[in-house]
């Protein structure tokens, strides 16, 4: 089994616009302001830095990218500049450090971009309903079983069109949804993020076709994702562990011994279980990996055996393989420091 390895990098500016191609009547037709947040991701092999800076060097050379757009006009730079645009404006100046990146965009906390020149950038647009629920097919005692209820969140991600029309279908599937006990939902008697999410793609697909993800976010650590084909849920956690990085070169602050918060994400791909409407219980999840996690939080994880370095790359190739044997259908680990930058793992 071949893991591809990619490098996360974030970084934020506050910048100014006017998008004139809008109606006048918008209101991002005349000037504003924003504070965009940028996400990249490139493949490891891509940079050419020593293992213990390859995460800091990708930061260094997006931050570079980001310096002329802080605190500017952004129309000084392009005639249109909507989130597209300024992606692929971006992109490209990152050079080499783009070459086969993918670049996430937010020019708010719910809305934005994501993708690559050559694939194209797809909208992104996140919604929040309130509802309550209950899972009728857990075994007995099953606190799922019980009825309760949750702030859930909802991203589109959808081709050659924007962040309006996106809200504009999205509007009559709120009102279906929100304030409402989901299994009275046609469609929805079992539901479960993972049916959710289809169930949401299904009514969105034929009037939307370029419709390429739909995600539910449950709860703040937990959610799924379907895109009309396959399923994929993903369980986060908080470590907070001592690191010594022993490949960091001389005078590197981080061959001292030191500590970094990170957040983990797991991420699964299967079959959906046809009975429990589910991928992996995101309880069972959460069972599964706490002996993993118990040796790696609030632990140095520069002592343990088997582990290359304690550099984010090494500590996310080492929890995938060490999760494999327990979560089978793991595909991918994202170990994150407290910046929102780090490392991605998977296959």
């Amino acid at each position: 089994m071949t893991l591809s390895r990619h490098l996360i990098a974030r970084g934020r500016f506050e910048a100014a616009r006017r998008l004139p191609h809008l109606p006048r009547q918008a209101p991002e037709h005349g000037l504003h302001g924003h504070g965009f947040d940028v996400r990249l991701r490139a493949r490891q092999q891509a940079l050419h830095a020593a293992p213990a800076n390859e995460v800091q060097a990708l930061r260094e050379q997006l931050e570079q990218a980001l310096r002329p757009l802080q605190y500017s006009d952004l129309n000084q730079l392009l005639d249109q500049p909507d989130d597209t645009r300024l992606a692929a404006w971006l992109h490209q100046r990152l050079g080499t450090a783009g070459a086969g990146a993918t670049l996430c965009l937010h020019s708010t906390p719910t809305q934005g971009v994501a993708g690559d020149p050559r694939a194209g950038f797809a909208s992104l647009r996140r919604y929040r309903f309130l509802a309550a629920h209950f899972l009728p097919n857990v075994p007995a005692g099953h606190k799922c079983g019980r009825m309760h209820g949750h702030g859930f969140e909802v991203e589109l991600r959808a081709d050659d069109v924007g962040h309006a029309a996106l809200d504009a279908r999205w509007a009559a599937l709120a009102r279906r949804l929100d304030h409402t006990l989901l299994n009275d939902i046609e469609g929805l008697a079992n539901p479960t993020s993972e049916m959710l999410a289809a169930w949401i793609w299904n009514q969105l697909h034929a009037a939307l076709p370029t419709l390429r993800e739909v995600s539910v976010f449950e709860t703040g650590s937990s959610g799924a994702r379907f895109d009309g084909d396959s399923f994929m849920i993903w369980k986060e956690f908080g470590l907070d562990s001592a690191v010594r990085v022993r490949r960091a070169g001389p005078g590197s602050p981080q061959g001292r011994l030191h500590g970094q918060t990170f957040r983990l994400r797991l991420s699964l791909s299967a079959p959906l279980d046809r009975v429990l409407g589910w991928v992996v219980d995101f309880g069972d999840v959460k069972t599964l990996f706490r002996p993993l996690f118990e040796r790696i939080d609030h632990q140095p994880l520069h002592e343990i055996e088997g582990l290359a370095d304690s550099d984010t790359c090494s500590v996310a190739t080492w929890i995938f393989d060490a999760c494999r044997g327990q979560l089978p259908s793991l595909c991918s680990v994202r170990l994150l420091e407290a910046d929102g930058c780090g490392a991605e793992v998977g296959i």
